[in-house]
C-alpha cells in the first residue's frame, strides 16, 4: 500500500474529523459491529486500558467494577470521550499518546481493548506488541476490528477501497492482527470472524510469566 502516513498527519485528520466521527460510523455500528463492544467490553476485567478510545463509544458497555485508562492520539477525540464519559458518570483517566508506543510500564494493566483501531495504526505490529507488554501474566487482550475477508471477490473490493480509505484516515481494509496477535506470544482464547469474514473479534491471553 505504499508508505504509512505520519502519525502527525494521522493525527491532524483525525482531530478534524472528530466532530463527524460518531454520526459516520453509526451505521455501520449497527449494520456491521452490531454487538461487537459488547461483546468485548463484557470480557473486560481489573485495570483495564482501552488503546484508541476515541470518542469513547466503549465506555456504556464496560463492567461497573472497572478501572478504566484511555488513550488517543487526537486531543480532539479524546475532548469528546471526557464529555461522554461526564455524561455516563464514568470515570476514565484519558490520556494522549500513541498505541505504538505506550506511555506506560510493563505490566500495568489486566486487560488491554482495542477496538475498531488496528486498522488504522501505521504500526500494527508494533502497536499489538506495546499492547503485549503493557499486559500482566495472565491478562486479557480484547480486540474487534474489520479485516480482510477470506472471500476472494470481496477481499478485491475491499484493497480497491483501501487505495481510498488509506489516503482520507490511514484506514487499511485488509488487515488482519490475529496472525500478529499469535506471532507476539498471546494465546487466542476465544475467536469469531463475521459478515462474509470481514469482521473478527478475538480474546487472548497473555501467558503467566515463567516460574509463577
Amino acid at each position: 500500500m505504499g508508505k504509512a502516513m505520519s502519525v502527525d498527519r494521522l493525527r491532524e485528520k483525525w482531530d478534524k474529523y472528530a466532530p463527524r466521527y460518531d454520526r459516520d460510523i453509526g451505521f455501520f455500528e449497527r449494520v456491521q459491529f452490531g454487538g461487537g463492544r459488547e461483546w468485548v467490553c463484557s470480557q473486560a476485567h481489573g485495570e483495564v486500558l482501552d488503546v484508541a478510545v476515541g470518542t469513547g463509544l466503549n465506555l456504556a458497555f464496560y463492567p461497573d467494577a472497572v478501572r478504566l485508562t484511555g488513550i488517543d492520539f487526537s486531543p480532539a477525540m479524546l475532548k469528546l470521550a471526557h464529555t461522554r464519559a461526564a455524561e455516563l458518570g464514568r470515570e476514565i483517566d484519558l490520556r494522549e499518546g500513541d498505541a505504538q508506543a505506550l506511555p506506560f510500564p510493563d505490566a500495568s494493566f489486566d486487560t488491554v481493548v482495542c477496538t475498531l483501531g488496528l486498522c488504522g495504526f501505521p504500526d500494527e505490529r508494533a502497536a499489538i506488541i506495546e499492547m503485549y507488554r503493557v499486559l500482566r501474566p495472565n491478562g486479557t487482550l480484547l480486540l474487534l476490528d474489520h479485516v480482510g475477508s477470506h472471500h476472494r471477490v470481496i477481499h478485491f473490493g475491499q484493497w480497491l477501497l483501501e487505495k481510498l480509505t488509506v489516503r482520507m484516515l490511514g484506514d487499511y481494509q485488509t488487515r488482519r492482527p490475529l496472525p500478529l496477535v499469535e506471532e507476539a506470544g498471546l494465546i487466542i482464547q476465544r475467536q469469531e470472524r463475521l459478515k462474509a469474514g470481514m469482521v473478527e473479534r478475538v480474546a487472548a491471553v497473555k501467558p503467566a510469566a515463567e516460574g509463577s
